[in-house]
């Protein structure tokens, strides 16, 4: 974890992403997702308490900002150290009204201690635009690149070169099936395994391709195994279902919880987690009488999941997957 501290101001917010040098697309820029949506459902207001658990290259930040000033103050979070980079220069201009921290929202409880209760919680989950334009960082098949897919390259742990040269063909279309809901997981596991070793993302997007027949129309055939391979090495589900309840925990009534997310695992982790917390009871139905003592802390704002306009994917294609929910935190009895 990074040291905490404000953001000094005089650098320019909207600087190009940092080590472009080293082959870095000079011209990703970070450009956030459903924005309105998020703001309005954020209920963003002037002197508020915001924290963004997914800061990436600071476009909400920066909105939710704006909209709380002149006082309030927001709270960014990354497990990224590139992107943290780029979201101290595009905040800067904010002073210490924004705080920016180095963590996995898996300890947000401890991360955001001081920032409680809060006003709102942001999750805008999955990959950003800067991460995906880095060749060097891997989660790309569009760029030539090592397989290292880690949030955090400096951590340690396991990349996605180590799971794709060591796993066995069993244990590899486990993670393909699950993770990224590959149909021919299997086949793609036992190619992989055949072609080893593989270094690049380059060689994995071509094996992967060659065993499954090919493009399948506007979807790239390693879509899926990249994406499983991406959650496994990062363990996103499990942080996710960690984190959300530290988030409930730290607003007040009447504080906003919202979350985007990218693919169908991730949406129903969010989904599941506000049913449950939107109850009273969730006792088995099999249970005559409630003994779980469980009582609703969230009240559900968005029945069906928030989807992009279509004009807003014909200016950032990647908001075509995205899906946001919302909820409000309701006050104890």
């Amino acid at each position: 974890m990074g040291e905490p501290g404000h953001l000094g101001a005089g650098a320019h917010p909207r600087a190009p992403f940092p080590g472009q040098g080293r082959g870095r697309d000079a011209d990703a820029v970070h450009i956030p997702v459903l924005l309105q949506a998020t703001l309005s459902f954020l209920q963003v207001r002037p002197g508020g308490t915001y924290i963004d658990a997914t800061v990436g290259g600071g476009g909400h930040a920066e909105a939710v900002l704006s909209a709380c000033a002149p006082d309030g103050r927001l709270l960014g979070l990354d497990l990224d150290p590139d992107a943290l980079a780029v979201a101290r220069q595009r905040l800067a201009p904010f002073g210490e009204r924004a705080t920016l921290r180095q963590g996995s929202f898996a300890q947000l409880a401890t991360l955001a201690a001081d920032f409680a209760p809060a006003d709102g919680v942001l999750f805008d989950l999955g990959l950003s635009s800067l991460q995906l334009a880095d060749p060097s960082r891997g989660f790309s098949f569009s760029h030539a690149g090592p397989l290292d897919m880690r949030f955090d390259p400096t951590a340690g742990g396991p990349t996605a070169a180590d799971l794709v040269n060591g796993l066995s063909v069993e244990d590899l279309a486990q993670i393909l099936y699950q993770y990224g809901e590959e149909r021919q997981a299997r086949r793609i596991a036992e190619a992989i395994v055949a072609a080893r070793p593989l270094e690049t993302t380059e060689q994995l997007a071509e094996v992967v391709a060659a065993a499954v027949g090919g493009r399948r129309g506007r979807i790239h055939p390693a879509t899926r195994t990249f994406q499983a391979l991406r959650i496994a090495v990062n363990d996103e589900l499990s942080v996710l279902q960690v984190a959300l309840p530290q988030a409930v925990d730290l607003l007040k009534p009447g504080g906003r919880l919202v979350v985007i997310s990218f693919h169908s695992l991730e949406d129903r982790i969010v989904k599941r987690f506000l049913r449950q917390e939107s109850k009273d009871c969730i006792c088995p139905p099999e249970v005559p009488v409630c003994i779980c003592d469980h009582r609703a802390r969230l009240r559900v704002l968005t029945r069906k999941p928030v989807r992009p306009e279509p004009d807003e994917v014909a200016r950032n294609p990647r908001a075509r997957s995205a899906r946001l929910r919302a909820a409000e935190r309701i006050a104890e009895e």
